[in-house]
């Protein structure tokens, strides 16, 4: 699985690094045209994790992301035909929401599969997703080097082909038995009919389909919340109607914006603000890379469970504001000391990255109702989308336009909201991860003492 991640982010970097490109020079779009391309790829990626939770929670997660290889395997071989832009605009859409729906998928099953020890998965999937961008960068520069359309072509034929790579390997994977789908229909039937039976016999009442009315501590779940008479099945929660969760989804689109400050913030703030080199911009990709691989899997040592990863949603706010902190001193200083404080900076959005990945992926789980965890996740994945959406034009629109004051009050409204996503997380948890007190056993009526037969031997009362 992890090699199929790797092989996934690989044709992601190889896209990434040539898209806009191969846009501009091989199908001689405008930045107009671009512009609206990527926008609407964002937009339709913020439905891919909850089509894909949605999904989950009746299908298996193998075949659903061997699935969503498949389909950007199809779109991107169409779009290597295709010049037409009405064409070419639905494509990208759909491409883009191949790859959050996949994403969303490959962290549900790592979620089965790795059980208790998600935490260390997860860092060993970090560095295994960001050795593959590393990769696919590293090829998409040898690409662009030859810089004709045959070459363009092949870097987007290759990302086409690593897809279909990984879902030869997933389908070597085994799926373990799938958690969204319990409540929703074996167990819930089975539990139904038992109940049932037990107050028939109980009682000797037939058709008792109440539910809450049990016998001996058996419950009946018959009936679901909505009366919907359909014996024998259990309704789940939805995360559509848990505002709990919702809160917890909302506030981590902030605790995601060190993604757009690396990869829009730090390169446009140093060309437009400061006096450091141009060519300092891939050495925060490089360094982002290295300290990703080298740290990722001791960072998610130490922050590894529930309340170690809300404490880490704190530490977040605070690496934050230190970041737009050194961003906003770096204007107006000399190149040297601008070049300093900015890899200084890219350093801590990095260090940010790694407790975001780590808190972010553990609370969505630990906050999620284990009997509808799919649904959940795929909303939590809507977090990301947004930012990635959004986050941009914030930066751009709002944040470097207000200049270092821009900055300041960024990581001020960072540092303020973690804190309140820490203590939302924690009340919750103290509700998810505290069991629930036993009911006390129903008193019985006192029953009389069967009687004493004589003994057979005894003698007649006289």
């Amino acid at each position: 699985m992890l090699l199929a991640l790797l092989l996934d982010r690989t044709g992601t970097g190889l896209w990434a690094a040539s898209s806009v490109l191969y846009f501009t020079f091989v199908l001689g779009l405008d930045a107009g045209r671009i512009g609206l391309l990527l926008g609407a790829a964002a937009v339709a990626g913020i439905a891919g994790s909850p089509l894909a939770g949605h999904l989950a929670g009746r299908f298996p997660v193998r075949s659903l992301l061997i699935g969503c290889h498949l389909l950007r395997l199809g779109t991107l071989g169409t779009l290597l035909v295709v010049t037409r832009f009405d064409v070419l605009l639905p494509l990208v859409a759909v491409t883009c929401l191949g790859d959050r729906a996949a994403k969303a998928l490959e962290m549900l099953f790592a979620t089965r599969v790795a059980g208790e020890r998600r935490g260390t998965y997860q860092a060993l999937a970090r560095s295994s997703a960001n050795a593959g961008y590393a990769v696919g960068a590293g090829i998409a520069a040898a690409g662009l080097v030859v810089g004709t359309p045959e070459a363009y072509r092949a870097l987007i034929l290759a990302n086409a082909l690593s897809f279909l790579a990984a879902a030869a390997l997933v389908r070597r994977t085994r799926e373990p038995r799938a958690e969204g789908r319990v409540a929703a229909a074996g167990a819930g039937a089975e539990t139904g009919t038992v109940a049932a039976g037990t107050v028939a016999a109980g009682t000797g009442v037939a058709g008792v389909g109440v539910a809450g009315v049990g016998v001996a501590g058996v419950g009946v779940a018959g009936v679901g919340p909505a009366g919907d008479g359909d014996p024998g099945r259990t309704r789940a929660p939805s995360p559509w109607r848990d505002r709990g969760y919702l809160r917890f989804v909302l506030l981590d689109i902030p605790m995601s914006l060190d993604d757009s400050v690396l990869a829009v913030g730090l390169p446009l703030w140093l060309v437009a603000h400061t006096d450091a080199p141009h060519a300092l911009v891939p050495a925060f990709l490089v360094i982002n890379t290295v300290l990703v691989v080298v740290l990722q899997l001791r960072v998610s040592a130490r922050f590894e469970q529930p309340r170690q990863a809300a404490a880490a949603v704190s530490v977040y706010g605070l690496t934050m504001l230190v970041c737009c902190l050194l961003l906003a001193l770096s204007a107006g200083t000399g190149a040297v000391a601008a070049s300093v404080v900015l890899l200084a900076a890219a350093g801590l959005v990095t260090g940010a990255e790694l407790l975001r990945s780590v808190s972010s992926w553990e609370l969505a789980v630990s906050l999620a109702p284990e009997e509808a965890r799919a649904s959940y996740l795929g909303v939590a994945g809507m977090a990301m989308s947004v930012q990635k959406s959004a986050g941009p034009l914030l930066l751009t629109g709002v944040v470097m336009t207000a200049g270092p004051a821009g900055w300041l009050a960024l990581g001020a409204g960072i540092a303020v909201l973690s804190v309140v996503q820490r203590r939302s997380a924690v009340r919750r948890l103290d509700t998810v991860l505290t069991p629930p007190v036993p009911a006390p056993p129903a008193l019985t009526p006192p029953t009389a003492p069967a009687p004493v037969p004589p003994a057979a031997d005894a003698a007649p009362a006289g």
